[in-house]
């Protein structure tokens, strides 16, 4: 038996690709990436507000998926197609973690993302024994 548990979250399917949203070995959990996309409809939307606001939801119900809080991740990196799009990263990262003494490290990289996409993130999370 593997130690290693594929986490998967109905609506952030990566098409037919056979990759999960996230693993797990122990503690450790890793998110692929995560997009904003409607978990329901599967409908990106056009602006980078309405798709930051749904890649944090997306990033809570991944975490929490694989036995975790969004309190134990320790790093989310970010990419991003517009420098603009940090104002509303911003937004959500502050209704995430609003206690300036405990927010995971982040990066944030200027990429050119595929499909329609404006942002996208990965987390690295460790959950409580």
């Amino acid at each position: 038996m593997s130690a290693r548990h594929s986490i998967h979250v109905a609506g952030l399917e990566h098409g037919k690709l056979p990759i999960p949203n996230a693993s797990r070995i122990g503690p450790f959990i890793a998110t692929g990436g995560i997009r904003g996309v409607d978990p329901k409809t599967r409908v990106m939307p056009a602006d980078v507000a309405g798709q930051t606001t749904l890649m944090f939801a997306n990033l809570r119900a991944i975490i929490e998926a694989a036995g975790a809080s969004c309190d134990q991740i320790l790093k989310l990196t970010i990419w991003i197609a517009d420098p603009a799009a940090r104002e509303a990263i911003n937004v959500e990262w502050l209704k995430l973690f609003p206690d300036e003494h405990s927010r995971p490290a982040r990066h944030i990289l200027s990429y050119e993302l595929p499909a329609g996409m404006l942002v996208q993130c990965e987390a690295l999370a460790v959950a409580s024994a």
